[in-house]
């Protein structure tokens, strides 16, 4: 199992859970809202006067648990999104040793 771990600016958040939920591959997904910090490009085009002034760009994280080979069907899926600008970031996949419900 796998926990694909993504990282988007909070523009795309209804974006990316809609496609998520079209996709039979995810069972479920948690958004946590994060700060971005780091030097950033002027050509980001979501970089806004506010972000400049802040010193952070509002992100949100996107938590999923997958199989492991269902990795790939949503990053492709995400990739190519017809949205997918909004969606631009970066994501990570971490293994995952175990999970259950409480």
């Amino acid at each position: 199992m796998k926990n694909l771990v993504i990282i988007i600016h909070a523009n795309g958040q209804q974006d990316m859970s809609d496609l998520l939920r079209g996709l039979e591959v995810v069972p479920g997904f948690t958004f946590t809202r994060v700060e971005g910090h780091g030097a950033q490009s002027e050509q980001d085009m979501f970089l806004s006067a506010r972000d400049k002034v802040v010193g952070f760009i509002p992100r949100m994280r996107v938590d999923i648990l997958l199989a492991d080979n269902d990795v790939e069907t949503v990053l492709t899926a995400v990739r190519d999104a017809p949205n997918g600008g909004h969606f631009e970031g970066v994501y990570w996949c971490l293994d995952v040793e175990q999970s259950g419900r409480l």
